[in-house]
């Protein structure tokens, strides 16, 4: 049941009676894993979001100092999708569906005694959701400390690996997941199948883009034919390694900082 996970981190293995006994669970990092079941051109099996979150996490966890308490709660593998939803195999929740999980979910743990949640997020298509509900938690529950990050944005020097233009337009199926593919499910890649594809050129000199600062509204097929955008071509096991071990790095500092953090007060005027 526990995949990734290492059993001694997986939440769903504790008792009631564990979790009643815990110390200090203001402090405890509760992490909850967000993947999706989306297509991912015809190299990459549907899994590749969840797949990402949970491997990430599990390695993290390994990694992670044993005096931390941290727990992973089971993956969340359906996400907010919609924009691959014409290619088959797509699953997708709504918005306000994906909202109402992550709220219930959290309530949950709130009633338990947690106040620090994690939402570990790898689908580039719903962070805005988890801003969100992260906000709307904090706002009804005030001493509830929900961090809705992103698997790739911690600490790391993965774009090193890439080339240029894999950088700035390989936001889907590429070289940096499916290199971490190969490492963590490699059995379930197929690379003689695997295309280059990137979205077409905007004009030189426009001022929006697919990602970015100024970013206007797209479905997948709008800009692939294959599902893919970047060049899986060039991915490799040992870039794959390589990529593994930056990130778990990454999330281990982050997540030893989060058990450690207490949020910013505001020192009321002397009177």
């Amino acid at each position: 049941m526990h995949g990734f996970i290492p059993p001694a981190r997986f939440f769903p293995y504790l008792t009631w009676t564990d979790i009643a006994a815990m110390p200090d669970k203001a402090n405890v990092v509760i992490v909850q894993p967000i993947g999706a079941i989306e297509q991912h051109g015809p190299h990459l099996p549907l899994v590749v979001d969840a797949a990402i979150a949970a491997g990430v996490l599990g390695h993290t966890l390994a990694a992670l100092d044993p005096a931390i308490p941290a727990y992973s709660l089971p993956p969340l593998y359906y996400g907010k999708s919609n924009e691959h939803w014409h290619f088959p195999g797509t699953i997708t929740l709504s918005a306000t569906t994906l909202l109402n999980v992550i709220r219930d979910v959290a309530a949950s743990l709130y009633r338990a005694g947690f106040r620090k949640l994690v939402l570990l997020n790898a689908h580039g298509g719903q962070p805005q959701i988890l801003e969100i509900a992260a906000r709307d938690l904090h706002q009804e529950y005030g001493d509830l400390l929900v961090f809705p990050l992103f698997v790739w944005r911690v600490p790391n020097q993965v774009g090193a690996l890439l080339s240029d233009r894999e950088r700035e337009q390989g936001i889907h199926a590429g070289d940096a997941e499916t290199s971490l593919m190969l490492k963590l499910l490699p059995k379930q890649v197929r690379m003689n199948q695997a295309v280059r594809e990137y979205p077409p050129d905007l004009p030189p000199d426009s001022l929006l883009s697919l990602e970015g600062q100024l970013p206007f509204a797209w479905v997948t097929q709008d800009i692939s034919k294959s599902g893919v955008i970047g060049d899986p071509t060039v991915a490799t096991p040992a870039k794959g390694d390589q990529i593994l071990t930056d990130l778990v790095a990454g999330w281990v500092k982050v997540l030893t900082e989060i058990h450690a953090f207490q949020p910013p007060q505001v020192i009321p005027p002397s009177r």
